[in-house]
């Protein structure tokens, strides 16, 4: 199937096959080459980094990594930060870049947590481990110089079906409050029957075959739970405003665009925007203007959920 790519993307969509999910351990060093070759972000100012454990309940700890950006009058917001990567690959590494901009020009505390990793981890291990992050974050606010009521989630794709779920399991158990939810190109219905996942079946990144492995491995033969799979959720009143970001040739398109409308219908306060010509993940071809609309949207979005 041929796409109209955005021109400046174009040339290198055929070099971004999408990762192999039959093979987790090949997928996950595939990854991580992607992400090496992508140019660091350099702060204008000083953002420290700091790794934690953090404890998780019934699990063994989750290391989590801080983003600070430099200390200012009164405490700052903050962004519980799933990383991406299809629930099944990677690590630390992979939000670095992402999380570094945020804290520097978003002026939050990023808390990136290193969840367990599918198939070997199935649902609920990397999201307990993402809402334990959650619950520490809250729980140390003094300590880390934020301010409880602003303590957003957000996350791209795989640790956007991540935010997503930790929004909704706080309204619904009464954990810490969200203020905000930042999704972008988000993983959120493992059903795949929306007209870009029956239709993409070959786009760079992120395929239709891959979808169906990573919510295979995901779940590991259990009952979806709106938790793992946040379009699943019957009810969505009572989330906090959201914004939503979704590629024009992405498989995922139509149910971030199918969420943000459900969100907007229960009287959710929600922002959605379509990047035309882009494809999953394309954001990180920094080169392209509207890849960097994208990241300049981000940040904006940020600011004023966050109340930075």
């Amino acid at each position: 199937m041929s796409y109209d790519f955005d021109p400046e993307l174009a040339p290198f969509a055929a070099r971004m096959p999408p990762l192999d999910y039959a093979d987790p351990a090949g997928a996950r060093a595939a990854l991580r080459a992607v992400m090496a070759r992508q140019p660091a972000y350099r702060p204008l100012s000083r953002v420290t980094v700091e790794d934690r454990t953090v404890p998780v309940p019934g699990g063994p700890g989750v290391t989590v990594r801080l983003y600070r950006p430099p200390a200012r009058r009164g405490p700052r917001p903050a962004l519980v930060f799933p990383h991406w990567g299809g629930f099944l690959t990677g690590d630390l590494e992979t939000s670095r870049t992402a999380a570094t901009r945020i804290a520097d020009l978003a002026g939050a505390v990023v808390v990136s947590p290193d969840y367990r990793l599918a198939p070997e981890h199935p649902f609920p291990a990397g999201f307990e481990d993402c809402a334990a992050a959650l619950e520490w974050t809250a729980g140390h606010a003094d300590e880390l110089g934020v301010d409880p009521a602003r303590i957003g989630v957000g996350g791209f794709s795989a640790g956007g079906g991540l935010a997503a779920g930790l929004a909704l399991r706080s309204r619904d158990r009464g954990g810490p409050p969200v203020c905000f939810l930042y999704l972008l190109f988000p993983q959120l219905d493992d059903r795949l029957a929306t007209g870009s996942a029956r239709a993409f079946v070959d786009t760079p990144m992120l395929d239709r075959g891959n979808l169906v492995l990573s919510w295979q491995h995901y779940l590991g033969g259990g009952a979806p739970s709106p938790y793992a799979a946040p379009a699943r959720a019957a009810e969505l009143r009572g989330l906090p405003p959201a914004f939503v970001g979704v590629c024009e040739f992405d498989p995922l398109r139509d149910e971030g665009i199918a969420f943000a409308r459900r969100l907007v219908a229960a009287g959710v306060r929600a922002e959605l925007v379509q990047y035309p010509g882009t494809f999953h993940a394309s954001v990180g071809l920094a080169h392209a203007a509207v890849s960097r609309r994208m990241t300049a949207d981000q940040i904006e979005a940020l600011r004023r959920g966050l109340g930075a």
